[in-house]
């Protein structure tokens, strides 16, 4: 039994001026099995947050073409995509006096492995079959209450304060971004990464069982509008993207 891999990526302005977030898919020009998918949600007036988005993408995409993977850890890639996108968009903040921020996903496939960094609230799942296996968690202040206890889930989802974040990109403070990884992946893992557009709309036994049961592009598209019929005309930016392992015969 072989095993395919399955992409999607979608995005929508929602109910907002603006579309600040970026998401990409990216692969190395000499080592096609080496994949990296970026996903930003950028924060920040008179355009601030889409630049700072874009140079999420942009620092993703100049460390995967210098990336050696005989002879580099994905770790330091992955590392690598966070400092170098945190410094330009700290520059930037400077020289166009505006005050950019974004959230950060990055998901590397290579060789049957999956790695992973993040830092705010855009969220990486991983699924296998209808079971979540993982859901990263959000470097917010209505996520710090959580785990301490302080808020349930449907509290933070309407909390006044669940748009703050404790970390991200461009802040005065180091992000405190977070790494995980997978050592293999099989038929039946699903991963998916999304900007909080998205998921504050879906509970994780809706989303597992979507990606299940659709194709990566349906399920894309399913995902995004139901999120948009269920923001009742007061929608953020929505983004996604869906990496999905499939078996198939020969």
């Amino acid at each position: 039994m072989r095993v395919s891999v399955e992409t999607s990526v979608a995005r929508h302005v929602g109910d907002r001026r603006e579309q600040q977030d970026r998401v990409a898919v990216l692969t190395h020009p000499l080592h096609p099995a080496a994949v990296l998918i970026a996903l930003a949600d950028g924060m920040g007036g008179q355009s601030g947050g889409a630049m700072a988005a874009e140079q999420i993408i942009h620092a993703a995409q100049q460390n995967l073409e210098a990336f050696s993977p005989a002879t580099e850890q994905p770790t330091k890639l992955l590392s690598a995509v966070v400092q170098d996108a945190h410094s330009s968009i700290r520059l930037g903040r400077f020289s166009n006096e505006q005050n950019p921020h974004s959230t950060i996903v990055v998901f590397l496939l290579y060789r049957g492995r999956a790695y992973w960094v993040h830092c705010g609230d855009s969220r990486l799942y991983h699924f296998r079959n209808t079971k979540m296996v993982m859901r990263t968690r959000d470097h917010s202040l209505v996520g710090e209450l959580q785990r301490r206890g302080k808020l349930t889930a449907e509290e933070a989802l309407h909390h006044p304060q669940r748009n703050v974040l404790v970390s991200c990109l461009g802040s005065d403070r180091t992000p405190q971004a977070e790494m995980g990884g997978s050592d293999s992946v099989v038929a039946g893992d699903c991963f998916l990464l999304c900007s909080d557009g998205l998921w504050s709309f879906f509970s994780d036994e809706e989303l597992a069982d979507t990606l299940f049961s659709l194709s990566a592009d349906k399920a894309a598209k399913h995902l995004l509008e139901l999120a948009r019929k269920r923001s009742q005309g007061n929608g953020d930016n929505i983004s996604l993207a869906i990496i999905r392992f499939v078996a198939t015969n020969g």
